[in-house]
């Protein structure tokens, strides 16, 4: 992250939408930690970049925790941020994620379906095979698509957007990704994991066009070994 700079990780921008490659380490929206955000470094981005006389309009439409990396979406308007919060809460989104896990999965196609609950304390899910108190409940498919130095790679598409979900629910079927030491992992490097948000998929909430964003891979070594691999690299 040191050599990080918004000029370079602008991977989409018109006047409705902005979209930027995430670093692992990075918080999308200020917390208590006091940390830059990045919805505060893309306000300082448009502001200087139109000249504004005061702090630019930028809606946060999602998140990724801190240390997944990859493509987050910013409305530069009001009515984009109204209509884009419509079509991830009616799912008319298509996201995808890359996973880096340690072992090769039992079932190389799946769907998972748990039931979440939140520990606030510790910040930290919880998955269930049944419907508890509080819990919410969470959907995703994933596939493998193939291994390279001692790790293994799967293609994750959530259908709901809950917290931590896609790190808890592989982790409950005995694949926590790799570095993700809060959901299994026997190794960490601090705020990252091998958790990457690739695409999405959807109507332009202005235009009705369709649009696919994509985001390239982390430059990071792990993830090279997997740059060659059909529908992985941009």
């Amino acid at each position: 992250m040191d050599h990080w700079r918004i000029e370079d990780a602008v991977l989409f921008e018109d006047n409705h939408l902005i979209a930027i490659n995430k670093p692992s380490g990075m918080l999308v929206q200020s917390d208590e930690s006091g940390d830059t955000a990045l919805n505060e470094i893309v306000g300082e981005y448009l502001r200087k970049k139109y000249n504004k006389p005061g702090d630019a309009f930028v809606g946060t439409i999602h998140r990724l925790d801190r240390p997944v990396s990859g493509l987050v979406l910013f409305a530069k308007t009001s009515k984009a941020l109204v209509r884009m919060n419509e079509l991830f809460r009616d799912k008319k989104i298509t996201k995808k994620y890359l996973a880096l896990v340690d072992h090769k999965p039992d079932q190389l196609y799946g769907k998972l379906i748990h039931f979440l609950t939140k520990d606030s304390q510790k910040n930290e899910a919880r998955a269930h095979l049944k419907e508890v108190k509080g819990s919410k409940r969470a959907e995703l498919s994933y596939h493998y698509i193939g291994t390279a130095n001692h790790k293994f790679l799967l293609e994750v598409l959530p259908v709901t957007g809950r917290p931590h979900q896609i790190r808890v629910q592989l982790s409950k079927i005995g694949l926590p990704i790799v570095g993700d030491v809060k959901y299994g992992s026997k190794s960490g490097r601090g705020n990252m994991i091998y958790l990457h948000a690739k695409s999405l998929e959807f109507l332009h909430p202005v235009k009705k066009e369709k649009i696919i964003l994509r985001c390239p891979l982390p430059d990071e070594m792990n993830w090279k070994f997997f740059e060659s691999f059909e529908g992985v690299g941009s």
